[in-house]
């Protein structure tokens, strides 16, 4: 994952200050959320950028420019994050407010933050490309799906094992491009034929089972339902010792345990943020030749 650093000026704040704590638990938990990415732990990454974002929301003062400039950096690693989930949808979101904040940034400080404006702008363009790839793929992958469905249909218990793997493939694809009520179709009929291959609840379920509650986590009011299936997922996990799935079913509960805790005040806390971009934008234009 590309890590973008941005240089703060800490030398304004008191060295015994709320804010200065802040910004040194902020960088000291980026960076644990930027090795673990590198480790390809991506859920565990997200679940420690959200507790950055979590703690930067307690900073006193909104305004403050260093402030916005962690915002940023976390805003990059959001984007970077959900990149690498595949979910491209999202990523195109924190993009957009990645935008908003930069843009109040490079008005103040042009040398300073231009560059990262430049960086934003490439990040978007490999977003906005994988979209597309996904898009492409998803067609060539639901005629191979079509032509599967034929084969189990026909008897030919082989294929349910290439069908399964072909409709989680499927569901993946449509979640990355945003189509996520289709996803949990495709996934829930996945995690239907391959328990009926299996007989019991085998890793593959498990990890779908997480796949499907990842994908509901994104849709605000399927948060509740992601939790339940998580919660009814972990014991299965645990029973089947499988360390990496259960951290992933814990990081996600914690995520959305944070939203839940959290969610009025981020609301505001956004607001607050954009609002000046927004005015701006929204403002009506001066008729011309008024003095």
């Amino acid at each position: 994952m590309n890590k973008v650093e941005i240089p703060l000026n800490l030398k304004k704040f008191d060295k015994k200050s709320k804010e200065l704590q802040i910004l040194e638990d902020v960088a000291s938990t980026r960076a644990t959320a930027h090795e673990m990415a590198d480790a390809q732990r991506y859920i565990d990454a997200l679940e420690r950028t959200v507790q950055s974002l979590r703690a930067l929301r307690e900073f006193p003062d909104f305004d403050n420019t260093e402030f916005r400039a962690t915002l940023v950096t976390l805003l990059f690693d959001l984007a970077e994050i959900h990149f690498l989930l595949k979910d491209f949808k999202q990523s195109e979101k924190e993009l957009e407010t990645l935008f908003k904040v930069l843009e109040e940034l490079v008005k103040t400080d042009k040398e300073r933050f231009g560059h990262f404006q430049i960086l934003a702008m490439e990040l978007s363009t490999r977003i906005l490309r994988s979209r597309k790839k996904a898009l492409d793929l998803l067609v060539k992958q639901q005629i191979s799906t079509g032509q599967l469905y034929e084969k189990v249909n026909s008897g030919v218990s082989a294929a349910t094992d290439k069908l399964v793997d072909s409709l989680r493939k499927s569901a993946l694809l449509m979640a990355s491009a945003g189509d996520y009520k289709a996803a949990l179709k495709f996934l829930a009929e996945a995690i239907k034929f391959s328990k009926k291959r299996s007989g019991r609840v085998t890793r593959k379920e498990v990890t779908m089972t997480i796949e499907m509650a990842e994908i509901m986590m994104r849709v605000k009011h399927m948060r509740p339902r992601a939790r339940r299936l998580l919660e009814a997922i972990l014991p299965h996990a645990i029973a089947l010792e499988t360390i990496e799935l259960e951290e992933n079913i814990l990081a996600l509960l914690e995520i959305i345990n944070t939203d839940e805790s959290q969610e009025p005040r981020w609301r505001t806390f956004l607001h607050r943020i954009t609002a000046p971009a927004r005015k701006k934008k929204e403002a009506p234009a001066e008729p011309e030749g008024k003095e």
